[in-house]
């Protein structure tokens, strides 16, 4: 029994062992469990310092190099200069080589002159800055005009002078054109500040121009290029027509050889050779048809788009009161646009170019619309005739032969060379200017490797392109026009042609489709009224009831919403309206958000399934409200846009608005008189407050097309030495022949530097120099007749809101149903630099100022530079970049 006793007491004690082994295993463990615990807690810790750690040794390794790497390289600047790297940098002459780059800004200046190339530029800069005033020293420079006038010639002629001898080198006029080149003598002169001064209000050229036929022949162009060696002149500026342009390139081609004549034949020394061993050549293009390639407009042709619009709004008058047809002849030999855009712009029953000859038939078509014209109720018919306009057989199509065919009243006009005189429009003189501003740099940056380049215009930005390759294109045009390949021929001429077209052929057809769509659309204007909007209001109209739409009218905007005053409007309803300024539907500054309940309980009572929402910045911002209240009143849940038009042109989204051209127009006109008024009595400066809000596009373009001395605005904050440094301006103004002064003001540049304050301030210093005179323009600037572009702009934003509405409504279609909620269905239609383009109202939120009613970014503040210089203030300009060029043909991708 002791036995068996004894066993289990060692089994019991074997039992304990191993417990207690047991237990010391799991204290171990949970030892180690503690262990691993804190290592995880001290990882996590380190883990939030280890991108801070990393971040900082790359900083210091970045910074060492850069130390390291700068010491080197401003020893190596210092006693390696003569080394192969120094030397690419610069050109025969001495000067930095033009660099292309990325981002395509053209000029040195901070100017809004740039290019957006397809792909083919690189992104470079100068590895030291040049200063902008001393790019012309020791340089010559000769501008000339040729070729026919056009209205803004002497606005090219005056930026290119002025900005010459702002960089430092000499200007020269060559009068009488290419024949004042090959007679020399008197014909070129040297220009100076003075001489271009009151030249901007002129039509035509006053350096004159001439066809020459000496410099046709080599003869002639061997004493064209004695005369410019004579003077040290080895940059030419030449503003003309394609003609003019060819020929100039051709002069620079054999430039080399014409100086080996003239050496051999002892009229140049080899001192004089070497020095004028290349010439630049930089053209703009001066020409009322616009009929050049690669460029959207020519200078002069908005001018004469006034001319036109003129007279066919006089003529509109007379002809409703005798129920009349006019037929009206515009110049366009070659090219069509003088007359298309004339249609478009006075709603024309038919035109007539040579670039779209009319089918087979056209004379039985062209007296049954008018018929049915007649027969609906319209007192008048305009036809619109270009005097280049021929058949598809290659007859040409006149006045007397439309007249011959008409059974009823017709009276013919032909309007010749008015279209060529007159005043340059607010347009042409901004676009005179930009381009002679670009010319110059162009000039300067060139080498002996540069092409020939011309400076063109494409959406709002000038840009420098080879001038033979648009010589080529724009030949490619008339050829296809003589080889029957017509839709090839307006595509040539360009995407604003092709668009205004395209627009027109549109709103041709009279007669609306059989099958209806039952969509709804309500347009309605709201905010200031402003010139152009009735044209847009016309156009969406018309559009939406060829598209089978039923079009009401919204009357007193998003009031006339909330209190149901919405009627439908049929075809005639909009008649007549393109030349009308104002809004005839009416329209007030209220918001939508106190009245949005009313205003969904009337957009489900009128089934209303899109809005077109016309106006200023009240449109934008009502629109974002209507957008918001979407996710409480399903109602609102249908797609809208948003065009702009105001004459402040401060609508999100849009480079231009509706209307600013023509108030634009109204503040230069009355500026020419006031400047003639000072002129006349010597001595005088004028003070003037333009409209604009907080947004100074009326002040700064006004500035720039009037010739001013200064512009104040909210966006380029002014202080009282600023205002010093104006008065002094002035002061040493007077002193010169020019002795008038014109100050233009926005009316919320500043609240306490007043119109009053600077009145009195500007009366005060000038005591026995100068006198002071104010003008307070006020809502003048809101009325008139429209603009040429404004009814083209407004024509065109009109029809492509409703065609994009059209397509947005068949996305947002389901289930029998229009629902739209996503930011998309809601935009801002606005031109941006080349393109008209949808933009989610949403989107353009962050680029708002929604305090001061202002985009935060704006294109226009980049001319600012110009005004100054042309006004002759002493300004340090960014020099660092420099351009390229665009290539015509590798953007279209033909040849």
């Amino acid at each position: 029994m002791e036995a068996v006793l004894d066993s289990c007491v060692c089994v019991w004690q074997v039992c304990v062992c191993i417990w207690d082994v047991f237990v010391c295993v799991c204290q171990i463990s949970f030892c180690l469990l503690e262990l691993c615990e804190f290592i995880l807690q001290l990882s996590l810790l380190l883990f939030h310092w280890i991108p801070h750690i990393w971040l900082g040794v790359f900083i210091w390794q970045f910074t060492h190099r850069k130390i390291q790497f700068d010491a080197n390289h401003v020893y190596g600047s210092k006693h390696s200069s003569s080394s192969d790297e120094s030397k690419s940098e610069l050109c025969d002459d001495g000067k930095p080589t033009s660099t292309p780059y990325l981002d395509g800004t053209l000029n040195n200046l901070s100017c809004p002159t740039t290019i957006h190339n397809g792909c083919h530029l690189i992104n470079m800069q100068r590895s030291t800055p040049v200063d902008p005033t001393k790019m012309g020293a020791g340089r010559a420079i000769a501008v000339l005009t040729s070729g026919g006038d056009a209205q803004g010639m002497n606005a090219a002629v005056r930026a290119t002078v002025r900005v010459g001898i702002y960089t430092g080198a000499k200007v020269y006029f060559v009068h009488e054109g290419y024949q004042g080149l090959v007679d020399g003598g008197d014909n070129i002169r040297q220009a100076t500040w003075e001489s271009v001064s009151m030249m901007l209000q002129l039509g035509g050229t006053v350096i004159g121009s001439a066809r020459c036929q000496d410099f046709r022949s080599k003869e002639g162009r061997a004493k064209a290029a004695c005369n410019l060696v004579k003077l040290g002149i080895t940059n030419l500026c030449v503003i003309g027509g394609d003609g003019s342009l060819t020929g100039a390139n051709e002069f620079r081609n054999e430039w080399s050889e014409l100086l080996q004549i003239l050496l051999k034949a002892g009229k140049i020394t080899a001192e004089e050779a070497k020095r004028s061993s290349h010439l630049n050549i930089v053209g703009m293009v001066g020409s009322i048809d616009n009929d050049f390639c690669g460029t959207d407009m020519t200078i002069g042709t908005d001018s004469a788009l006034h001319r036109i619009m003129e007279v066919v709004d006089a003529i509109t008058t007379t002809a409703q009161s005798h129920q009349r047809a006019f037929i009206l002849e515009v110049m366009g030999r070659h090219c069509g646009y003088l007359a298309l855009v004339t249609a478009l712009a006075c709603g024309a029953d038919w035109v007539f170019i040579p670039e779209m000859p009319p089918d087979e038939g056209w004379e039985d078509h062209l007296c049954r619309r008018l018929t049915y014209q007649r027969s609906i109720g319209n007192r008048l018919n305009v036809i619109i005739v270009a005097e280049g306009a021929l058949d598809l057989h290659g007859k040409p199509i006149t006045c007397d032969i439309i007249k011959n065919l008409l059974g009823f009243d017709t009276r013919a006009t032909v309007l010749g060379h008015v279209q060529r005189g007159g005043t340059p429009s607010a347009f042409d003189r901004i676009l005179g200017s930009r381009m002679g501003v670009e010319a110059v740099m162009a000039l300067l940056e060139a080498t002996p490797n540069t092409p020939a380049c011309v400076v063109s215009l494409s959406g709002n930005m000038a840009v420098r392109l080879p001038l033979m390759e648009c010589v080529q294109v724009t030949k490619e045009v008339t050829t296809a026009m003589a080889e029957g390949r017509f839709e090839e021929a307006v595509k040539l001429r360009g995407k604003s042609f092709e668009n205004n077209w395209n627009t027109y052929k549109l709103l041709a057809h009279v007669t609306a489709p059989d099958v209806k769509s039952n969509i709804n659309i309500a347009i309605l204007n709201v905010g200031a009224p402003c010139a152009g909007m009735n044209a847009a209001v016309r156009s969406a109209v018309r559009i939406g009831i060829l598209q089978g739409h039923n079009m009401l009218a919204v009357h007193d905007g998003f009031d006339g919403l909330a209190n149901g005053t919405i009627e439908p409007m049929a075809w005639g309803y909009v008649g007549g309206w393109t030349g009308k300024g104002g809004s005839d539907l009416g329209t007030k500054r209220s918001l939508p958000a106190s009245m949005i309940e009313e205003i969904s309980l009337n957009i489900a009572k009128f089934n209303i399934h899109a809005l077109v929402i016309i106006g200023g910045f009240e449109a934008f911002v009502g629109g974002l409200e209507l957008v918001t209240a979407r996710e409480k009143y399903e109602e609102l849940c249908i797609p809208l846009v948003v065009i702009p038009a105001t004459v402040s042109n401060n609508v999100p989204g849009s480079d231009f608005s509706i209307g600013a051209d023509t108030a634009l127009n109204t503040i230069t006109t009355t500026c020419d008189r006031i400047k003639q008024s000072a002129a006349g009595t010597k001595r005088r400066v004028f003070i003037i407050e333009t409209m604009g809000g907080y947004c100074g596009y009326l002040a700064t373009m006004a500035g720039l097309a009037a010739g001013a001395d200064a512009a104040y605005i909210y966006e380029d904050p002014f202080g009282i030495h600023d205002l010093e440094t104006n008065v002094e301006h002035l002061l040493e103004k007077m002193k010169t022949t020019v002795k008038r002064g014109l100050i233009l003001r926005n009316e919320k540049c500043n609240a306490n530097y007043t119109t009053d304050f600077l009145f009195n301030l500007y009366s005060e210093e000038g005591k026995g120099v100068f006198d002071c005179r104010k003008n307070v323009l006020g809502h003048m600037q809101q009325g008139g007749t429209p603009t040429p572009f404004d009814r083209n702009f407004g024509t065109k934003m009109g029809a492509k809101a409703v065609l994009w509405l059209t397509d947005k409504l068949k996305e947002c279609y389901r289930h029998g149903r229009i629902f739209a909620n996503t930011p998309d269905s809601a935009c801002v239609l606005g031109m941006k630099k080349r393109a008209m383009i949808f933009q989610p109202l949403s989107d353009l939120k962050e680029d708002t100022d929604f305090e001061h009613r202002i985009p935060k970014t704006q294109w226009w503040l980049k001319l600012r530079p110009i005004l100054k210089i042309l006004a002759k203030y002493k300004i340090s300009l960014d020099t660092s970049e420099t351009a390229t060029m665009e290539h015509v043909i590798k953007k279209r991708g033909t040849v």
